[in-house]
């Protein structure tokens, strides 16, 4: 292969000019042999925000990074390979209820998941609330999870798109983290590197997406649906709403304790497991699991009620070396709780989303430098949504935080964040198909 210059390569995308497939898989190959440093990945991420890609640069680009590592081959199955990624929003737990419940359904799903980015929480942060859960097992232990259990949702290793594995730590502290051409070529770069046949993308739209404008999210979409086009991967496209917490807790513990409650059979918000049980039956269909999304639908609602796809994760879990019994974890609980309560009653007629999400961070349950520790958990519980009633002194949300001082500000943002009035907000839907 051909090398150039990282320096040239970054000139050429700050000045717009296009570059071809081979400048392409070198300037990937240098991002994940480490010739390219910190800065240099972060001044292409920037000029890229700045000029952006055409539809043949995304591609290109998309088909480096995956292959700048190892490709992971499910051929042996007995099933299909299914797999689903959200774009990311506050409250977003839906992969590891769906993981689970596809796989009590005859699908396999090894999902390939990352940290946070900005104000919205990552699934393998999550994951981590739970003592001694590896989300970077060896090859070897995922292929015997996945053949035994049918799911598992880890993080990237070394050696699978690990030029996105450097490329995505800076984005989450250079301010591109939005910029829709870094977007798709992450994600698609990492389902086909992880062997998936049939893919779910959740683009969120709202306050407390990453692409708040509707006109970009389904931009976003047929960016992805064009890059998917050929090379393998059915895609199926969806907008979903980020205008309320999409459950009702945000942070890391708190997210993983609704994810139980939803599996064992005692949901706390029905808009996060009809959105799963909708993305379930979209995989299940399309894999040829069932002959239509409404028989597909109701097989996944019988394996929620049937405990089948709780016991998965229970495995999943257990297999990964987290607890033998997850649902009889205490999990990691912040010692200061504070009720924000609503200055009058009425209804909830606006949220900031995008600002929750921030106060998590600042509360410690997010990162503000690549690396940094997080606390699993502190975070908003009991959150409300547009249109629900509050009577005065009622809470808003409550506050899990690590000390006195930390709660009094996370209220002050929180109170900052919620709307209440006398007249209720237009409905909004969940979700749509594209």
């Amino acid at each position: 292969m051909r090398s150039w210059p990282a320096a040239a390569l970054i000139r050429a995308k700050r000045e717009g000019r296009r570059l071809d497939a081979a400048q392409w898989q070198a300037l990937a190959a240098g991002i994940a042999g480490g010739v390219w440093s910190e800065g240099q990945i972060a001044a292409f991420a920037m000029a890229v925000a700045w000029r952006g890609l055409d539809a043949a640069e995304c591609r290109e680009f998309t088909f480096a990074l995956r292959d700048s590592g190892r490709r992971l081959d499910w051929r042996d199955l007995p099933g299909p390979v299914l797999d689903k990624h959200s774009t990311g929003g506050v409250g977003d737990c839906v992969s590891l209820a769906l993981a689970p419940l596809v796989a009590a359904c005859g699908g396999y799903v090894p999902m390939i998941s990352g940290r946070g980015l900005g104000h919205t929480g990552g699934t393998l942060d999550k994951l981590e609330s739970l003592p001694g859960y590896d989300v970077n097992p060896q090859p070897g232990r995922l292929a015997r999870v996945v053949r035994e259990v049918g799911c598992a949702i880890v993080g990237q290793s070394a050696d699978l798109v690990p030029a996105d594995r450097r490329l995505y730590a800076v984005r989450d502290v250079t301010a591109t983290v939005d910029v829709p051409e870094l977007i798709v070529a992450s994600i698609l770069s990492k389902k086909l590197a992880g062997g998936a046949q049939a893919l779910v993308l959740d683009i969120k739209t709202g306050s407390g997406a990453q692409t708040p404008a509707e006109a970009d999210a389904q931009a976003l979409a047929a960016r992805m649906q064009a890059v998917a086009a050929g090379s393998g991967l059915q895609l199926a496209t969806m907008l979903s709403d980020m205008g309320q917490v999409l459950g009702r807790t945000a942070g890391n513990a708190l997210e993983v304790q609704g994810v139980l409650d939803l599996l064992a059979g005692r949901p706390r918000c029905l808009r996060l497991q009809e959105l799963v049980l909708a993305q379930a039956a979209r995989l299940l269909h399309m894999a040829g699991l069932a002959a239509s999304e409404d028989a597909a639908l109701l097989r996944a609602r019988q394996a929620l009620a049937s405990g089948a796809a709780a016991e998965r994760f229970a495995r999943m879990v257990a297999a990964l070396g987290g607890p033998a019994d997850v649902f009889a974890q205490a999990l990691p609980q912040a010692p200061v709780q504070r009720a924000v309560t609503a200055p009058a009653a009425g209804v909830v007629q606006a949220i900031d989303v995008r600002a929750l999400g921030e106060c998590v961070v600042d509360l410690g349950g997010g990162r503000r430098a690549p690396g940094a520790a997080i606390d699993p958990a502190v975070g908003l519980a009991e959150v409300r949504g547009l249109g629900e009633a509050v009577q005065r002194g009622e809470a808003l949300a409550i506050v899990h935080a690590r000390n006195v001082g930390d709660a009094e500000r996370a209220s002050v943002q929180v109170r900052a964040a919620f709307a209440v009035g006398e007249v209720a907000p237009a409905a909004v839907p969940a979700w749509h198909w594209l």
